[in-house]
């Protein structure tokens, strides 16, 4: 197929501006290379491994693609230096940030001479990445799942904002599972997507079967966007999602809800596919996810839908 050109294409060296989300607990060294051998760029998810797990997957990843493949550090984990650390020792050509002040790692990054993204929800977020030095940021609405932005944009209004006000090219984020998604984000001004949800419900994803089989049942009210009151994350609307629902219409106080999130729900529902004590995090995008595919063929219906759309 014929390539993609856009700024991102070119500033990653893909065939297509195609970019899978770096999910914690299903974006391991599978996915992340998966991804890249289509021609568009996988990414670690780092967030979910300690520092010696996650050079193992950077190495396995590197065995499995000779194309560009990165890694995705949420800058605001406990653990994120030690994965920087690996990331920098490891030669690591494309990092992906989130969660955190760019700033703070800039110098490193910049030293290293790799190519830098970081995700936003709001345009002041944007303009301060740009200024840290970022090659590139993903703007990110309210649909996408996991954690989310205080502001609730969307991505449709957000992603024209930025495009607006930056000299550097956009990544398009949040509600995007098909080549309409894909079309839309760039008559937006984006120079490129970032997939998230429907490559977690992909056969290469390290996530349950569970978690994949929820994402496809999900339909169009299927999420749950919670904890609102002390950081935003959409997820499946089942199980924990539904009692977390039940207590936040009751008017659960921030603290309860703290004490309610408490620890390892990520791991427990993605990674593990319990849904009665874990969070099956994903985006709205999960009601045009009618099947679990393999990344191929997600990648095919992509690029092909969004080729034929030129003629």
């Amino acid at each position: 197929m014929p390539k993609i050109i856009t700024r991102i294409s070119q500033l990653f060296s893909l065939d297509y501006p195609i970019v899978q989300g770096g999910m914690i607990w299903a974006a391991g060294w599978k996915l992340a290379s998966a991804v890249s051998n289509c021609g568009g760029l996988g990414l670690i998810g780092g967030g979910s491994m300690e520092a010696e797990l996650f050079r193992q997957h950077i190495r396995k990843a590197k065995n499995a693609t000779d194309k560009p493949c990165g890694v995705n550090i949420p800058l605001m984990y406990g653990h994120a230096e030690d994965l920087i650390r690996v990331a920098l020792e490891e030669a690591v050509p494309i990092v992906f940030t989130s969660a955190g002040n760019p700033a703070k790692v800039s110098g490193a990054f910049k030293s290293a001479g790799l190519k830098w993204a970081h995700c936003v929800p709001t345009v002041k977020m944007a303009l301060k990445a740009q200024d840290a030095g970022v090659d590139a940021v993903v703007a990110e609405g309210t649909e996408a799942g996991g954690h989310n932005g205080l502001d609730g944009v969307t991505t449709f209004c957000l992603v024209p904002q930025v495009a607006d006000a930056l000299q550097i090219p956009v990544i398009a984020a949040g509600g995007i599972a098909d080549h309409r998604g894909f079309i839309a984000a760039l008559a937006l001004g984006a120079e490129g997507i970032q997939v998230g949800t429907r490559f977690a419900a992909a056969v290469e994803s390290s996530a349950a079967e569970a978690y994949k089989q929820a994402v496809v049942l999900a339909g169009d009210t299927g999420t749950y966007l919670g904890f609102a009151a002390v950081g935003p994350i959409r997820m499946v609307k089942i199980g924990f999602a539904e009692r977390l629902r039940e207590a936040e219409m009751k008017g659960i106080s921030p603290d309860e809800l703290n004490q309610l999130h408490g620890s390892g729900r990520g791991k427990k529902g993605i990674f593990e596919g319990d849904s009665e004590e874990g969070m099956f995090e994903a985006g709205q995008s999960a009601g045009l996810v009618k099947e679990v595919k393999t990344v191929k063929e997600v990648m095919e219906e992509l690029v092909q839908g969004f080729l034929k759309s030129r003629n």
